[in-house]
């Protein structure tokens, strides 16, 4: 199955502190909540069990230099919160590539299938 998301924020955008706690921004929440939606508008069976592989092509919004591994954890957890699987612990294949720039905002396109 595959879904276009839109960009991540990245694991630096996506936590806060504040008085000893650690929490999701607003703009992880933000993201969270878009994710959740797009996936319940395809209507798909979920959530998927058993063992997965995830592959992600990520177009960047621009030319700026980013670690695309500080994508993952957004994605991920929104994933499992719009109900695409359980757990990310059923992930045994994750792949991560940069695609061509996609401005003005960037995208994420996610194929995610169970593992053979």
């Amino acid at each position: 199955m595959q879904i276009e998301l839109p960009w991540s924020p990245t694991v630096n955008t996506y936590w806060r502190t504040a008085r000893g706690r650690t929490y999701i921004s607003a703009k992880g929440k933000a993201y969270r909540e878009e994710v959740i939606a797009r996936v319940q508008a395809l209507d798909l069976p979920k959530p998927l069990e058993g063992r997965l592989t995830v592959h992600i092509w990520a177009y960047p919004p621009d030319k700026r230099r980013r670690d695309l591994d500080n994508l993952l954890k957004a994605l991920l957890d929104a994933l499992e919160h719009a109900g695409m699987y359980l757990d990310d612990n059923q992930i045994d294949d994750l792949r991560i590539e940069r695609r061509p720039m996609s401005p003005p905002d960037g995208r994420i396109v996610v194929h995610i299938g169970k593992r053979a």
